[in-house]
């Protein structure tokens, strides 16, 4: 389980790793996020950025140590990492390498509703999905190796990660095509019946039935029932997949 943080979104982190550099004022912060790309390796919102730098700055993970100014531009603080920064920068980054998190990409969401595609339009758009998916990971490919060239590989091992997970879905989407096309996928006559009749067939309205009717359990609730976790929940089947 994720540790509940003093200053919890993902910018807080980018700015931490950012002032461990040296010491820089929000301006410059920015500037070096966007250049290094780190709005591209974790999702934030840049309008939270100031609230953000006084959130860390109230909880003591940063601190002012100067006020600059630069010509006629407006006085500026400047900002460095503490030593409870260094820490809670250690700590985060510890926790997210170390512990697999549920995430939830949109493809897996257009996946859980592929049934409402008819087969053939399905595997038309996965097989334009490839083609896009093919072409980023040769340009992306051609961009590493070019980086590679002036910057450590530590510092690239994220673009590493990226390409190995988009090469492992474009594998998968591969080997799906593959049963698509030559009619082995289980289950597609039903799945094409369905769209070219309308009706349920008879093993997907009895299998739909049984998933939502949960079975009674003396020692469970009968209100405000526990969720149950991504791995250990019976799928319901319905008709959207």
């Amino acid at each position: 389980m994720a540790k509940r943080r003093k200053v919890g979104n993902l910018l807080a982190l980018a700015v931490l790793a950012a002032l461990v550099q040296r010491p820089m004022h929000p301006y410059e912060i920015a500037t070096a996020l966007r250049a290094w790309g780190k709005d591209q390796d974790m999702e934030f919102k840049w309008g939270s950025f100031y609230t953000v730098i006084g959130n860390l700055d109230k909880h003591h993970l940063i601190e002012a140590v100067e006020s600059v100014r630069e010509g006629r531009r407006p006085e500026r603080t400047v900002y460095r990492i503490t030593d409870a920064g260094r820490a809670e920068l250690v700590d985060w980054a510890r926790e997210l390498v170390s512990t697999p998190m549920a995430e939830h990409p949109r493809f897996r969401a257009g996946l859980s509703v592929l049934a409402a595609l008819h087969p053939d339009e399905a595997t038309e758009l996965l097989r334009q999905r490839l083609d896009l998916l093919e072409a980023a990971l040769r340009q992306d490919r051609d961009a590493l190796d070019g980086h590679l060239r002036e910057i450590p590989r530590l510092f690239l091992v994220e673009s590493e990660y990226d390409l190995a997970m988009r090469d492992a879905e474009a594998a998968w989407l591969r080997a799906l095509l593959a049963e698509l096309t030559s009619g082995s996928y289980p289950g597609l006559d039903t799945w094409r019946t369905f769209h070219e009749t309308g009706e349920m067939p008879a093993e997907l309205t009895e299998l739909a039935a049984r998933g939502s009717t949960p079975e009674a359990n003396p020692d469970t609730p009968t209100t405000n029932p526990p969720e149950a976790s991504p791995d250990s929940r019976s799928r319901r089947a319905d008709t959207t997949g």
